[in-house]
């Protein structure tokens, strides 16, 4: 299977993980929350090409990444796809997050975007949640994360990437792009779905 394959019968620390994308913000999150295992993005094993993500779900596409690193690398690996679901917005913008202000968009005009069909909505309610698909030895596995909180009226904060300034989980005054990213991981949607996953790991381990 090559070098960066995962044969997950006997895992032992510090495996090497495949995780199927191309964001470095994500790959630094899930390097940041998985210390026991160093893990790898697209561009390490070698894969340049952009996964058409067109899928009508969070599950569907996270399938779709996932699947397709395992068909062309014959190997194991796991991929997710997250999505911001706004109460007033009927669960929008959701699966097409990443791409809300249309393709090619900055995390900004999104942001922008969002903030605009929200000005002077009274419900701000929003919720986050990713869902990561495991590839592992001929089976797949899912496994979700969701956090839930509400969307400010402006941008807080430097840190983080895509909805972070504008997101205030609940039981926090800071957003995720104000909290430190320890906080942030053990708290977040992608920290939840990726401790999920660990526990599945660590079982089979």
């Amino acid at each position: 299977m090559g070098y960066y394959s995962v044969e997950f019968d006997s895992l032992k620390m510090k495996e090497k993980l495949v995780f199927a994308t191309h964001n470095k913000h994500k790959l630094e999150e899930i390097q940041n929350i998985l210390k026991n295992y160093e893990v790898v993005g697209l561009r390490d094993i070698g894969c340049m090409e952009d996964i058409v993500e067109d899928a009508d779900d969070l599950q569907g596409n996270a399938k779709i990444k996932a699947d397709f690193v395992t068909n062309n690398y014959h190997i194991n690996c796991f991929a997710d796809d997250t999505g911001l679901e706004v109460e007033a917005l009927d669960g929008a913008p959701g699966v097409y997050s990443a791409r809300y202000a249309g393709e090619g968009c900055s995390y900004h005009d999104n942001v922008v975007k969002l903030l605009d069909a929200l000005r002077g909505a009274p419900n701000r309610r929003a919720r986050f949640r990713t869902v990561i698909a495991l590839n592992l030895n001929g089976k797949q596995y899912f496994f979700e994360g969701i956090v839930n909180g509400k969307i400010l009226e402006e941008e807080h904060g430097n840190g983080g990437f895509g909805y972070d300034p504008i997101f205030q989980p609940d039981g926090y005054e800071e957003t995720f792009a104000e909290m430190p990213m320890e906080i942030k991981n053990k708290i977040s949607h992608r920290g939840k779905a990726v401790q999920n996953l660990v526990k599945f790991l660590d079982s089979i381990r």
